[in-house]
């Protein structure tokens, strides 16, 4: 169903779950384009004080007469088909769509769009272009999946015609999108709750590649995402560490947390790029995010100056405090090849030991990549393995986080955060890093070590 003309008789939008990471950008720009809004929601927050901040009215909690006399509701995928909010407006029939079909609908709106996808390092490079093309004065429109320090939020309203946005794989939700610039990162294993198998991943990343109406700009160090757009008809700009990709780094050196690189087009160094974000994973998204610009005619100084002043997004090798001289940080990592590139920056980054307290997301994606989680775990000096957090699912995998740690040698399962935080204080020194890891809210646990530590300094 094409609902691209759905906004055109429409001035009131309601929103479920306004306050969620994906519904609050989508609300910022609708609101810019004068459209009557109101949500709802069940958690404070952060996104949800912004979203009140432009006057915007929102009800805590799910009831029905917060419907009103909305002409059009959008909900969150989390949104249960048994909301009251959803039953009303179906009642009354009430248009109601998903968030990305809305995304889909917004972003169409630019004849510039882009779309930021890949298995791994979306948000970072969704933010990465994103400060590379505000600062250089191309005012686009943002939808980030994390907080951007450099924005103090998640999304950015321009008024040009370019807007970038994260295209996540999961459930094919990217297929609602038809990007003007469609970005691959890399294509791996992984939602193999949803998806069959690589085969599967491949022909939905073939599906988004050849909804794309103006280039696509993808990894050509990666063999799976080539694989993937091998018979797209399509300008296609490559990047990665090969000098036959169009873009590439040569001269790369790290050195801690800081690595910099000459970034290369076609045997010219274009300028050095230096950034203070740690990994290969996160030179491999600069590179995209550089490509991208200067594919759409920023220069190499805009570009260098403005990668070299991206300090990383919330949740992203986050380092939170320092206390008793203990590094505590947090990252995002949820999948073996996450965990992999993340851990091996780390432990090239100084510390005394490093330790890894790891939050396994999912039965299915712990039960099928096990030996790969293993093998990842067994990188760090220590390993600490909570209990797996079941999102969405039942155990019917019959799968526990002792599973996991009998593969991993010297790792300790210890189920609680108050348990892992009670052992990581008696346990770590000065000059360690810990590092916890994962996909749910093993935040939490990051903060309680900090508050710890903190308290007995």
């Amino acid at each position: 169903m094409n609902y691209d003309n759905l906004l055109d008789n429409i001035k009131k939008i309601h929103f479920i779950g306004i306050g969620g990471s994906g519904m609050c950008p989508l609300a910022e720009i609708l609101h810019s384009e004068g459209f009557e809004l109101t949500g709802s929601d069940c958690n404070e927050g952060d996104t949800l004080e912004r979203i009140k901040s432009y006057g915007i009215p929102v009800y805590m909690g799910h009831k029905a007469e917060n419907i009103g006399d909305t002409e059009l509701v959008v909900y969150t995928a989390a949104v249960k088909m048994d909301n009251p909010e959803l039953i009303e407006a179906k009642s009354r029939n009430i248009p109601c769509i998903e968030r990305s079909i809305m995304l889909g609908i917004v972003t169409r709106r630019y004849n510039r769009s882009i779309a930021v996808s890949g298995t791994h390092g979306k948000t970072s490079t969704t933010a990465m272009l994103s400060q590379v093309l505000i600062g250089s004065g191309f005012d686009p429109s943002a939808i980030i999946g994390g907080k951007l320090p450099f924005l103090g939020g998640n999304s950015y309203v321009g008024k040009s015609d370019i807007i970038v946005c994260e295209a996540c794989e999961y459930v094919d939700t990217f297929l609602e999108l038809t990007p003007y610039i469609s970005i691959i990162l890399n294509v791996d294993a992984d939602h193999l709750d949803y998806f069959k198998d690589l085969d599967h991943i491949k022909q939905s990343f073939n599906k988004f590649a050849k909804q794309t109406t103006g280039a696509l700009v993808i990894n050509g160090d990666d063999e799976n995402t080539l694989d993937a757009v091998k018979d797209v008809k399509l300008p296609k700009v490559t990047f990665g560490f090969k000098d036959t990709n169009d873009y590439y780094a040569a001269n790369l050196t790290t050195q801690g947390a800081y690595s910099k690189f000459d970034f290369m087009n076609k045997g010219e160094k274009l300028c050095e790029i230096e950034l203070v974000v740690p990994g290969t994973h996160n030179t491999y998204n600069a590179l995209a995010a550089a490509a991208t610009a200067a594919y759409l005619g920023a220069t190499p100084k805009e570009i260098a100056e403005h990668l070299h002043k991206f300090t990383g997004v919330h949740r992203r090798f986050e380092i939170l405090g320092k206390p008793q001289g203990i590094t505590v940080a947090d990252d995002f990592a949820h999948h073996p090849t996450e965990l992999t590139t993340t851990l091996k920056a780390a432990m090239n980054m100084g510390f005394n030991t490093v330790w890894a307290v790891f939050q396994p997301h999912t039965f299915s994606r712990t039960a099928m990549l096990l030996d790969d989680f293993a093998t990842a775990l067994s990188i760090p000096d220590k390993a600490i393995i909570s209990e797996i957090l079941p999102v969405r699912e039942t155990n019917t995998y019959n799968i526990y986080n002792t599973d996991l740690g009998a593969k991993v040698e010297g790792s300790k399962c210890i189920d609680t955060f108050e348990d892992i935080t009670k052992y990581i204080c008696e346990n770590a020194k000065e000059g360690d890093l810990v590092l916890t890891m994962g996909g749910g809210n093993v935040y939490m646990c990051a903060n309680m070590i900090l508050k710890a530590l903190s308290t007995e300094e």
